[in-house]
């Protein structure tokens, strides 16, 4: 297994972009994916690793047999520590280990083709501006309590009606950002994308955009966009109480 070895990004822009596709997919399967990722991670199968891909796609599957690899490992046998552990625990340091895979891949490629001191830096400026997907995981976002604070029309306006950027299915759903922009609100929509520009996916960790659908999960009062939990605005409409994929999981077990 190489995770996608064959991708070779050369450039500060295409391994930055190599990054973002492998951590989707790694985020995807510590959050939207997690019920089969917890599944695939069997304690009584041997050692298993998780690799992102540049795809934005995940995989579980056996370390590279080649030695040394083509690119650096993730860690080994994730699984075995499954049902010794908490799985709000485990999933968090796996989330740990996934963010130090993440870095190691990129800088891999950045010593693999001659990257100076300005190249790297760059690359890491770019990278450090994204959530770590253990901040991800564990909604320890730094910018989340700027982010409760700068949208409290959205995460507290149950008892509101329908104001704009919001449509809900119910007085208690509290869904979703879609903005329909009028000659006469352009300014007001600006504001509005201003205010919330630091709202970020609790998915994806991507930011906040105005003509993307979005929804807010009724237990832990993160945002999700609504193609990240697979939830359209039609869907959202007849939603009482949505629930996020990590909060549903939670009341499956224990």
């Amino acid at each position: 297994m190489d995770g996608g070895g064959q991708n070779n990004p050369r450039t500060v822009e295409e391994v930055f972009r190599d990054f973002k596709g492998r951590r989707a997919g790694m985020i995807k399967a510590l959050t939207t994916d997690v019920e089969e990722f917890y599944q695939q991670c069997d304690p009584e199968k041997e050692n298993l690793c998780l690799y992102g891909l540049p795809s934005e796609k995940w995989e579980i599957n056996l370390p590279a047999e080649e030695v040394p690899p083509e690119l650096p490992e993730p860690a080994l046998g994730i699984n075995f520590a499954r049902d010794g552990m908490q799985e709000r625990d485990w999933l968090s340091l796996v989330a740990v280990h996934s963010d130090a895979w993440l870095l190691s891949v990129a800088f891999y490629f950045g010593a693999r083709f001659g990257f100076d001191k300005a190249d790297r830096k760059n690359l890491f400026t770019m990278i450090n501006d994204l959530p770590t997907i253990f901040e991800v995981v564990t909604g320890t976002v730094k910018k989340q309590t700027k982010e409760k604070t700068s949208v409290p029309n959205h995460s507290s306006s149950k008892s509101k009606s329908g104001s704009k950027g919001e449509q809900r299915g119910s007085d208690s759903g509290k869904y979703a950002k879609t903005i329909q922009a009028k000659d006469e609100d352009e300014v007001v929509d600006g504001e509005e994308e201003e205010e919330h520009g630091d709202t970020l996916c609790g998915a994806c960790g991507e930011n906040y955009a105005s003509d993307e659908f979005w929804i807010c999960c009724d237990m832990c009062e993160k945002w999700f966009h609504g193609k990240c939990v697979k939830i359209t605005p039609a869907r959202a409409e007849h939603i009482k109480q949505y629930k996020c994929p990590s909060c549903s999981n939670k009341r499956v077990r224990t």
